[in-house]
């Protein structure tokens, strides 16, 4: 039997992993098996950090409603359990959008929590 050269799955295999690594520094860009360690290793940033993203959003809203919030005379963790108390169901982008593009709103919210964290503890005591 004949052997068999892979020709052309071989060079549709380099060509999908080189088009893949296009804009890559150095030879990372131009040779099949660096290029397929760069695109690996690129795979593997993106999916982390596209949880870390989610993870950095999160941050940046809780720094955004904590400056709303000492603005406004109180604080982030008194702030967070008065909405719960008062059982306003907002996530913490809501509330930061709000901060910025409605502050009236976010003043009756304010209100709304301060008042419901100040009414808990005579609750408990009861």
């Amino acid at each position: 039997m004949p052997r068999v050269r892979k020709g052309a799955a071989r060079t549709k295999q380099r060509k999908r992993i080189l088009r893949a690594a296009r804009g890559y520094f150095g030879t990372n860009h131009l040779h099949k098996y660096r290029a397929r360690n760069a695109v690996i290793r690129a795979g593997a940033y993106a999916y982390r950090d596209r949880r870390n993203l989610k993870r950095d959003m999160r941050g940046l809203w809780i720094t955004r409603i904590t400056a709303a919030c000492r603005m406004r005379g109180t604080r982030y963790s008194l702030f967070v359990s008065g909405l719960k108390n008062a059982g306003i169901l907002l996530n913490r982008k809501m509330l930061s959008q709000l901060a910025i593009e409605e502050p009236k709103v976010f003043d009756q919210i304010v209100e709304a929590a301060v008042k419901a964290s100040r009414a808990t503890p005579e609750k408990q005591a009861a």
